[in-house]
């Protein structure tokens, strides 16, 4: 959410910034709503004093025996009354058109990040490790259907296109993944473990900005829920509506949990295996911190999930997304793109994005230092760390042997009861 009076300081520069968004000048249209709202409170405080004021004559005629006097007054303050109640009743009409219209507006964009239309123009920052020759490079679905441990046709019976069932030893690699995950950023990096709901309020929705504009990506409850499309929701909104003690910050979380999303803008796009499903197993790092030290942290964050990346040894780059591909709420983002062979190419597994106080205002989060009492909206990040099933693709793709076979990586041995390999289910 953005601050309508930041935008009236400089109606210009948030006009500027939308537009490198590719989105409509609309600082005007806000600041007309915001004048509208402003007036209806005059207007409101003005038909107050008239009601006090005549209130108090009341009293004064009546101890004057002017009962003639005392009842025109008392008309007059019923009539101020009504006059009032519609007065606030449009301000809160107002005000909740203005809020309505500044909520579908996407996050303005940190100066270094570059223009652009789509994920052409990301920048590449740099590499890491370098791809290991492999005989004839399959896709993941391949390896594991032939390894009889991945089944879409099974999950298609249960529940339709883009999902699967893992067996055996795949399904405990995927539990071993999510497992090393939460333990190298608790017990590394000082990430809080949390085990959040998966079903989430309007409000919490709202609060990490999916709502209301990309309704269509997620799935709602009969009663009223939304299944969580990430933990950023569940674990951002930790702190909503809550002032925190400035020397508390930064609060650092992680979880592992499913994800379930539509994918309503995919259709036909990665139609086969697991790159994009519409229920799926994902780390998340969320990170609270204040006004000065989003940008330092972003960094962190993402070398955070750098980190899983490179005890697997996948190859992997890191991208810069520019304006036209950044998400609604970041402000600037990393995307960290594991190598898959069997694609050719990299593929993201991990965005990191810092979003400023946006989400801070939308969950009324803020903080105070000690012995002030001004308050401060917080500022938020939050990153893959990584997708767990992106994770599973790009070692069997990388790690896949030539008998089909999949070797598994050293760090993730003791997660596997010692296991070296995974082969052919018999």
């Amino acid at each position: 959410m953005h601050d309508i009076n930041a935008i009236r300081e400089n109606p210009d520069a948030f006009d500027q910034a939308l537009k490198r968004r590719g989105a409509a000048v609309v600082s005007a249209e806000l600041l007309a709503r915001d004048d509208a709202r402003r007036k209806a409170i005059q207007t409101a405080q003005e038909l107050q004093t008239k009601r006090n004021e005549a209130s108090k004559k009341i009293g004064q005629a009546k101890g004057q025996g002017d009962e003639a006097a005392a009842q025109a007054l008392m008309d007059e303050v019923a009539g101020l009354k009504e006059e009032l109640q519609q007065a606030e009743d449009a301000e809160r009409q107002l005000k909740a058109e203005l809020e309505a219209a500044l909520s579908v507006l996407a996050n303005v964009p940190l100066d270094d990040v570059p223009d652009g239309v789509d994920e052409a123009d990301n920048v590449e920052l740099r590499k890491w490790g370098t791809p290991r020759q492999i005989n004839h490079p399959r896709q993941h679905f391949e390896i594991g259907e032939a390894l009889g441990q991945m089944d879409f046709e099974a999950a298609a019976a249960i529940s339709g296109a883009r999902f699967v069932v893992l067996r055996d030893d795949l399904a405990r690699l995927e539990r071993a993944l999510g497992n090393f995950m939460l333990d190298v950023h608790t017990q590394e990096f000082g990430y809080r473990e949390m085990s959040p709901p998966v079903l989430v309020r309007d409000e919490a929705v709202f609060g990490t900005g999916q709502l209301p504009k990309f309704a269509e990506d997620l799935f709602r409850t009969e009663n009223g829920f939304w299944l969580s499309p990430t933990a950023e929701v569940t674990l951002t909104n930790l702190v909503r509506e809550q002032i925190l003690n400035h020397a508390s910050l930064p609060h650092r979380y992680t979880a592992l949990t499913q994800c379930f999303r539509s994918e309503a803008g995919s259709a036909g796009r990665d139609t086969r295996g697991m790159i994009r499903q519409h229920q799926f197993n994902k780390v998340e790092l969320v990170s609270i911190v204040d006004a000065d030290s989003g940008e330092a942290e972003l960094e962190r964050l993402t070398q955070c999930a750098e980190t899983i990346l490179q005890k697997l040894g996948l190859p992997y780059r890191v991208m810069l997304l520019c304006t036209g591909d950044m998400g609604f709420s970041a402000r600037k983002t990393y995307d960290l793109e594991v190598w898959l062979p069997g694609q050719d190419t990299y593929r993201e597994i991990s965005s990191c994005s810092y979003c400023g106080d946006f989400q801070g205002r939308r969950m009324n989060a803020r903080y105070r230092a000690d012995g002030e009492k001004a308050t401060h909206f917080v500022h938020t990040l939050n990153g893959s760390g990584l997708a767990v099933g992106r994770t599973l693709v790009a070692v069997l793709e990388n790690y896949v042997n030539d008998d089909g076979s999949i070797t598994v990586p050293d760090v993730l041995q003791a997660y596997m009861g010692g296991a070296q390999k995974i082969e052919v289910s018999q």
